[in-house]
């Protein structure tokens, strides 16, 4: 598969050796949500520590990040690289062989299932510094001091397990959707409800060149010059936008520019940077035109604010707070596609309303209100914040004492890719590829040390 390989290292992929659970090994206890779910919600953490009890679990080989501020940091990751090194040897993970995954999920809220190819990417693609025009580019702005703690993780990891999700623009469903038609010819990797009422997964394994000759024939297709020029007036082709999961490729980014850096000097030194497994990041590409794939906002939390103080400064900012009867009414108004301000519902245990920006600077409401909050935050750094997924979340914690839930409205998956392309990355916590259910589980793994 040598000629083959190069075609795809030609598009910035590399073909994958996968690992998954072995037969006798409960794949409901296995998959679990990606670790940045549910961060203000440990409860749900400490229920999913419960199903799993004693079983191999992907739980014990992640940092749920709603326990990032317990005290056991080292011993917690001490801990996962342990537990990763005990199932190799106990056989409870189990290599499958090199290819792809094509990847079905049905979730709770989408009728249609969202379809998508687990790959490695090659981190020598891609950039995630402000203004990159590497063919794999963030979406949103990296925050690198959230990097250190999922670099030790990595760092001394035999393993990773992927929730990034990677998008395509392929309006004409070139990449995934054959394969997908094609999934009755291919071995099932897997098959099982998830945990939590979230829906149900179900993956087939691709190994044969025949299928997979036209994957990278239709990948390429994407990414020439010439047909990007033409859609986009620019040079520099944006083959892959990472989804979810932006902190979590930095990272592996990270790394492999450390393990770059160990290798110079050695006499295998050009043969390790060509096929190091650090080099590469296990992903699922999913077309943005996929008819499961929903786009949300991400809504913000606000703990410890004074209301007054909050309204008052938001209105200095520009901001025109308007009252509504109650939550429900605040988030249709935020909805509503004729805005043509920046409008932001807010929900507290004393009522709702919006904030309306009707004069905005930055392209995107997220923009305007976090750039209302970077400074807000700064001034007053006794209230802190979370990022939701989810209106049902949103109302839950925004009416709580002393809290501010702040709904943002939808993001239009259609004009995406030409909105990152022409103004660089989005503000942070932008948009969400689903509500939190619908997330990527952890189900594949792949070796990333030698």
């Amino acid at each position: 598969m040598s000629g083959l390989s190069e075609q795809f290292r030609e598009v910035g992929i590399g073909i994958p050796e996968l690992y998954l659970p072995s037969e006798d090994v409960d794949r409901q206890a296995w998959a679990v949500v990606a670790c940045d779910q549910y961060s203000s919600e440990r409860d749900y953490w400490e229920k999913v520590s419960k199903f799993v009890g004693d079983k191999p679990s992907t739980f014990n080989l992640i940092y749920p990040e709603c326990y990032l501020e317990d005290g056991n940091k080292s011993e917690r990751i001490a801990g996962i690289q342990a537990t990763m090194r005990d199932y190799l040897a106990k056989g409870c993970l189990k290599s499958i062989g090199e290819g792809f995954i094509i990847v079905e999920r049905f979730t709770p809220y989408e009728t249609k299932p969202r379809v998508g190819l687990m790959v490695a990417l090659d981190l020598e693609r891609y950039d995630y510094s402000k203004g990159s025009t590497s063919l794999i580019r963030p979406t949103e702005g990296t925050i690198v001091e959230r990097l250190p703690p999922r670099m030790a993780i990595r760092r001394g990891a035999a393993l990773e397990l992927p929730h990034i999700m990677v998008l395509l623009d392929d309006p004409e469903k070139t990449v995934i959707e054959p394969l997908y038609a094609k999934r009755s010819f291919f071995p099932k990797a897997y098959d099982f409800d998830l945990m939590a009422s979230s829906g149900h997964v179900r993956g087939w394994f691709v190994q044969s060149e025949q299928y997979l000759a036209p994957v990278a024939a239709a990948l390429a297709r994407l990414a020439d010059p010439s047909r990007f020029k033409a859609m986009y007036g620019k040079d520099n082709v944006l083959l892959y936008a990472v989804g979810d999961g932006n902190h979590s490729l930095a990272t592996a980014k990270a790394i492999w520019e450390e393990a770059k850096a160990s290798l110079k000097g050695k006499p295998d030194e050009e043969y390790l940077l060509a096929n190091h497994p650090a080099r590469f990041a296990l992903v699922e590409l999913v077309n943005i035109y996929d008819e499961g794939l929903p786009f949300h906002p991400i809504h913000r939390v606000l703990f410890n604010v004074d209301e007054r103080t909050f309204f008052a400064e938001a209105a200095k900012a520009g901001a025109v707070i308007r009252r509504l009867p109650d939550a429900d009414a605040a988030i249709k108004a935020c909805d509503d596609p004729g805005n043509k301000a920046h409008v932001i519902a807010f929900t507290n245990q004393d009522g709702a309303g919006t904030l309306s920006f009707d004069k905005p600077v930055l392209p995107l409401a997220a923009g305007s209100i976090q750039a209302f909050l970077d400074l807000f935050l700064k001034k007053y750094p006794a209230t802190t914040i979370d990022y939701i997924h989810g209106e049902g979340s949103l109302k839950v914690l925004g009416q709580k004492p002393g809290n501010l839930g702040l709904y943002l409205p939808p993001v239009d998956k259609g004009s995406f890719f030409s909105t990152v392309i022409r103004n660089g990355t989005m503000p942070r916590k932008t948009f969400s590829m689903g509500e939190a259910p619908e997330k990527r589980f952890y189900i594949e793994a792949r070796k990333i040390a030698l």
